[in-house]
């Protein structure tokens, strides 16, 4: 379903959600393989990087029982795996073994085929990968899409100039990503892209300039070696009887001086005019003609009409993410947005759809949303889901269920609730969502000193810097919580608690509450109450914790053009509310 965010394993979302040949694009920047976690930076009140980081994910992979059971029933058995991808497999189990790389195989394997089957055939996909697996990850897009179907290995300079060594590695700088792309069939959809001129070869070829116009202009033989068509008759070269030339400031003669003549001849002994006699009339009609200084006629090439150099396979102009960049949204791994706009363009058009399967913060989404694009992304964590949602709202007025589909998220107690068995830390990632609290990493052990969010506002006569602590409860609650909770606001000089709970609380639960008593807020001269409960169905039903205005934990994406006739939400700069 286009322009759907999905949460949830994506080998699952591509088979029961997206139907055989119908994406145009598919981008993926899948982990690497790298043996390193990866944190989300949010920011703190004053908008800076906050220190307590979450982490998004941890690409670390081992051989596990689980690595044994997909090799088996997703790729050897599974009847929609080509036999060439079966034999690639299983040579590359024999050849690396049971270990993590294998693991990384495994698991992209049946990934792979399914986005093969999902494609269009005319339809392409990107791999963004690094030196870690890329060469395995070269054989496996090899077996599943075809050799022949290899277009191009992109090197991205992902980062400038540094020395490895200053980690203990005796090695060269590692400053490049590679992206393989592929195409499904021999026919498929590329629209040409062309990058500026270097000036060094401006100022080399381009080294003339029109009088009058001041246009900059280079000289092209009008001649071929091969005749092609009626290419064998004279025309005119200029042939001088007496006098000189008249020449413009480049020293280009353009036309001879009184006394001049024309003369009908063929333009050298074995050479051939490369265009018909009508064109090339027509091309002198219109100025595009230009004389040497021996009189030969030569085609003026105008720099401002020419559209640039082809794109080639080395892409040096598009930046990395800078540490004070504007789109930057503190995800691990995040992309360039003019990166994925270059692969959008280049190989889909308005109104095709373009899928990420491992979107994180949803940087293809957003590209392929401001190229009028369809789109589908996935991720297998609600903190990548919920940063997508942000970043929609505050860069493209989009708001899920109006403008968009969100799919695997809970929508009632009971799909909430089979998330809380599936993943409990899942489930509180969302929950907090629903209020944008900054989640808090958990130690070792997963232990949360009674914290499982923060929410930061200010107020006080001095306009200081006050925390709601958040608990997120799914399973059976009672009243030793909520004395737990106030004893933990007291411990850390917060000045909220804010209890959510999957099942109903007691009321012995919310007398507690209201014996904490209010905080009375300087600024907006009214009480909040210091201990809050709300149930999961009444956040599902749009009631909402009683808090000071505050600013959200997510950083917000840059302000992005809506798609021409789309009216957006008006919001207050500060609450982020409507």
């Amino acid at each position: 379903m286009p322009n759907s965010l999905y949460y949830g394993d994506n080998l699952g979302v591509m088979r029961e959600h997206i139907p055989d040949e119908s994406v145009d694009l598919v981008y993926l920047d899948p982990p690497f393989n790298s043996n390193a976690n990866y944190n989300v930076l949010f920011r703190e009140k004053t908008g800076e990087e906050s220190p307590a980081q979450i982490s998004a994910f941890t690409d670390t992979w081992d051989w596990t029982l689980e690595s044994e059971r997909t090799y088996e029933n997703e790729i050897i058995l599974n009847r929609d795996t080509p036999s060439s991808v079966k034999d690639m497999v299983s040579a590359l189990r024999q050849f690396l073994g049971r270990n993590s790389m294998m693991a990384y195989l495994v698991m992209m394997t049946p990934r792979l085929v399914e986005m093969r089957r999902v494609l269009k055939p005319t339809g392409s996909i990107y791999l963004h990968c690094d030196p870690t697996a890329g060469h395995y990850l070269k054989v496996l897009m090899d077996s599943v899409f075809g050799v022949e179907q290899f277009r191009t290995e992109i090197i991205w300079k992902r980062t400038s100039a540094h020395s490895d060594t200053r980690q203990g590695r005796k090695q060269h700088g590692r400053i490049h990503d590679t992206i393989f792309y592929y195409t499904k069939g021999r026919d498929w959809t590329w629209n040409p892209i062309y990058t500026p001129y270097d000036q060094s070869y401006i100022d080399s070829f381009y080294r003339h300039t029109e009088l009058g116009t001041g246009r900059r202009y280079r000289m092209d033989n009008l001649t071929a070696a091969r005749p092609g068509g009626d290419t064998s008759y004279e025309w005119r070269i200029k042939r001088p009887k007496d006098g000189d030339w008249e020449a413009d400031l480049t020293n280009e003669y353009l036309h001879p001086v009184e006394g001049w003549e024309y003369r009908g001849v063929a333009p050298y002994r074995r050479r051939y005019w490369a265009y018909s006699k009508e064109l090339l009339t027509s091309m002198a009609e219109e100025g595009r003609i230009a004389y040497t200084q021996e009189g030969t006629p030569s085609h003026k090439r105008y720099l401002d009409e020419m559209p640039g150099v082809s794109l080639q396979d080395m892409w040096t102009d598009i930046n990395p993410i800078g540490s004070r960049a504007r789109e930057r949204l503190g995800y691990p791994t995040q992309k360039p947005q003019a990166l994925l706009e270059r692969i959008i363009t280049a190989s889909s058009n308005e109104g095709d759809v373009v899928l990420d399967p491992f979107c994180g913060c949803g940087t293809a989404v957003a590209a392929a949303h401001r190229l009028d694009r369809q789109w589908m992304g996935i991720d297998i964590t609600h903190l990548a889901v919920a940063l997508m949602k942000n970043r929609l709202k505050t860069g493209f007025d989009l708001l899920p269920g109006r403008n968009y589909d969100v799919v695997g998220e809970p929508v009632d107690v009971g799909s909430a609730r089979a998330l809380a068995e599936q993943d409990r830390f899942q489930f509180e990632y969302w929950a907090m969502s629903l209020l944008e609290a900054l989640p808090r990493e958990r130690g070792r052990r997963g232990a949360d000193r009674g914290i499982d969010g923060i929410v930061h506002f200010i107020d006080g006569p001095r306009r200081t810097t006050m925390r709601a602590i958040v608990q997120v409860k799914s399973g059976r609650v009672e009243v030793s919580q909520v004395r737990d909770l106030v004893g933990t606001v007291e411990r850390e000089n917060a000045t909220l608690g804010l209890f959510i709970t999957l099942e109903n609380p007691t009321r012995e639960m919310r007398r507690e509450a209201a014996a904490a008593g209010f905080h009375h807020s300087d600024i907006w001269q009214r009480d909040f109450p210091k201990i809050q409960i709300l149930t999961i169905q009444e956040l599902l039903a749009g009631m909402e914790f009683e808090i000071p205005a505050h600013p959200s934990m997510y950083r917000p994406a840059e302000r992005t053009r809506s798609p021409e006739g789309y009216q957006g939400i008006l919001e207050d700069a500060f609450t982020g509310s409507p």
